[in-house]
């Protein structure tokens, strides 16, 4: 799959696309046109059936330090409407990103800032490198946070440590994300792209149609009441199990054998 724009590479290995963040002498800063570029390339990805999974990573010495603020000083007047013109695309980026089917992993290193941390946290799951630091910045520079971090956060690791790490700003490093909850694996930083494409591909290679519809429950869950979430869980079942996946899972079960899945 060839790239969409400069800052933003959109690669493709088998059955997995990578969205690369590729301004790492800004240590990968969000501005228009990364956010209009990934916009354009979640595009590209909505309804390829091809796609079984789709990872985050940032290019260079960090994952993304967050908002490019040279881009605000250099025009303070029109900041709101700078803003605007950042976090628009960046929001309908993520909004897809939740809603497509395919599984999202987040692979982080290094810096992971602002709105580096709303799009880890966006992904539905994360590993980060161990010389990882997190650092929901926003106040420092009299911001609130954006990237639905304030929809995540609290759900990830519960009201009070939100606004601990909102209104304080304090880094966390890897390990203290580990145990929060705000990722899933810590490894060391050499060991991450091996790591990162296991995951990836293991995630590519299971029941896509089932792992999309665990993903819609749960991220539907908390907005639902119990009779709601009942019916959507027996919806979707009946969904997977005319799936071939489903066919196959069961055959491989009472064969002894490991299941093929095909993502149909």
């Amino acid at each position: 799959m060839s790239s969409v724009t400069a800052p933003i590479l959109l690669e493709r290995s088998g059955a997995v696309a990578s969205i690369h963040f590729n301004r790492p002498a800004a240590l990968n800063a969000i501005d228009r046109a990364m956010a209009e570029s990934f916009l354009a390339a979640c595009r590209l990805l909505e309804g390829d059936a091809s796609v079984r999974a789709i990872v985050l990573r940032g290019e260079g010495k960090a994952f993304m330090a967050g908002g490019d603020i040279a881009h605000f000083h250099r025009d303070l007047a029109n900041a709101p409407q700078l803003a605007a013109d950042i976090i628009a695309p960046l929001h309908t980026a993520l909004a897809l990103l939740a809603s497509l089917p395919q599984p999202v992993l987040a692979c982080v290193h290094g810096a992971v800032a602002g709105a580096g941390v709303s799009l880890a946290l966006a992904a539905d799951l994360c590993i980060a490198a161990d010389d990882t630091q997190f650092n929901l910045a926003y106040a420092r520079i009299g911001a609130s946070p954006d990237g639905g971090a304030t929809w995540s956060l609290p759900r990830v690791v519960g009201l009070r440590k939100a606004m601990e790490l909102t209104l304080l700003t304090d880094s966390v490093d890897a390990a203290e994300a580990l145990r929060l909850g705000l990722v899933n694996r810590v490894v060391a930083r050499a060991d991450l792209p091996e790591a990162s494409a296991k995951l990836a591909q293991r995630l590519a290679s299971g029941p896509t149609l089932a792992l999309g519809h665990t993903k819609r429950l749960l991220r539907g869950a908390l907005g639902a009441g119990l009779g709601q979430q009942l019916d959507a869980e027996q919806a979707a079942f009946r969904a997977c199990a005319a799936s071939t996946d489903f066919a196959e899972g069961l055959n491989a079960f009472f064969d002894k054998r490991k299941a093929v899945f095909t993502g149909g």
